[in-house]
């Protein structure tokens, strides 16, 4: 069957869908001071019904190792360590200092020991390789966009068998879904989509939630 004939009309109240989608579950008052010390560090979180995916996600696979590429304020950290279990560790990865200083103040505000949290400063191209084969769970790509396909790669590493990738930002500003869309970050965001698809290591599908979400179980 070609994909074509399976393609169904697309309403054209879907915006207003995915806004109520994106407002169903209210954000704590933690997650939302953490939004705003992104904010004024200038980064980027995940959207509310991308965190409400990722804490779906961790209660659902109950991972007790994570790794988090993009630490940003916390915001992501702090939905994925809401769904994890009381003895599952976060490790999470930025290139700023300051972002993680941020994050650790969200995670105290939260109530979350400090044990279940494991930052590290660095690039993730630098870190990940120290990390080992098949011991984690469950990993988030949200760094740079540039170099997320070399994420993906150490990412497929470091997972175990039933373990769950995610690629935050995989839709970009509704842009991926758009041909005529060439730039860089785009495209390297629609190759991320294909290659994913196309890997037979891996059980896919791809989420509009937020600003996309691309989830993939490794077989």
């Amino acid at each position: 069957m070609s994909r074509r004939s399976t393609e169904a009309p697309i309403p054209t109240d879907k915006a207003l869908s995915w806004a109520y989608s994106e407002e169903y579950l209210p954000e704590n008052d933690v997650v939302l001071r953490a939004r705003d010390r992104a904010a004024e560090l200038g980064c980027t979180p995940v959207l509310p019904g991308a965190g409400a995916v990722l804490r779906v996600l961790a209660a659902l696979l109950q991972p007790r190792a994570v790794v988090e590429i993009g630490t940003g304020a916390g915001v992501s950290a702090l939905y994925l360590l809401e769904g994890m279990p009381e003895d599952g560790v976060l490790t999470t990865i930025d290139v700023e200092v300051e972002h993680q200083r941020a994050a650790k103040l969200a995670f105290a505000e939260a109530g979350i020991r400090p044990t279940r949290t494991r930052t590290i400063s660095g690039r993730a191209s630098d870190v990940l390789p120290r990390l080992t084969d098949g011991g984690y769970d469950m990993v988030l790509v949200d760094g740079d966009k540039e170099s997320a396909a070399h994420y993906v790669e150490q990412a497929l590493r470091l997972l175990r068998h039933g373990g769950v990738l995610v690629v935050d930002n995989a839709l970009w500003h509704d842009r991926v879904a758009d041909p005529a869309r060439r730039d860089e970050v785009t495209t390297i965001l629609r190759e991320i989509g294909r290659t994913v698809r196309e890997d037979d290591r891996l059980v896919p599908a791809l989420l509009p939630s937020g600003d996309g979400l691309l989830v993939a179980v490794r077989r």
